[in-house]
């Protein structure tokens, strides 16, 4: 990780977010159990809690863009797995074949290339 940072560290067009040990589950829930704590203590009303708030709770607030355009799945697997269950509401999926280590330009390139082909409608 040392490595990747510093041979990106003035790299500005993308941001990679690596998720180790990460679970939707506990994200969402964490982030209700802080709003709540907020209501207790009289710092927000639960009428307050909308998605704005939501999501700075989130542990991906972290990032500009805490929602992913595209979400490349390997392995063959047609779920996403308790990952980012919030953020890809709006996030196009690309499910490849090939296992995550196998996974490279040509694949990748076929993910993009079927991204571009889609109409996004963010929901409508």
């Amino acid at each position: 990780m040392v490595n990747l940072e510093e041979a990106t560290k003035n790299n500005t067009r993308f941001q990679l977010i690596v998720a180790v040990s990460y679970s939707g589950h506990y994200d969402v829930v964490q982030a209700c159990q802080r709003l709540a704590l907020k209501a207790k203590c009289g710092l927000i009303e639960p009428s307050d809690i909308n998605v704005s708030l939501m999501e700075q709770e989130l542990e991906t607030n972290c990032t500009e863009f805490p929602h992913p355009d595209l979400l490349i799945r390997t392995s063959g697997e047609f779920r996403i797995s308790n990952f980012m269950l919030w953020q890809l509401a709006y996030t196009e999926l690309y499910f490849a074949q090939s296992l995550w280590p196998d996974f490279g330009e040509a694949e990748f390139l076929k993910a993009l290339l079927a991204f571009q082909q889609r109409q996004r409608r963010y929901g409508v």
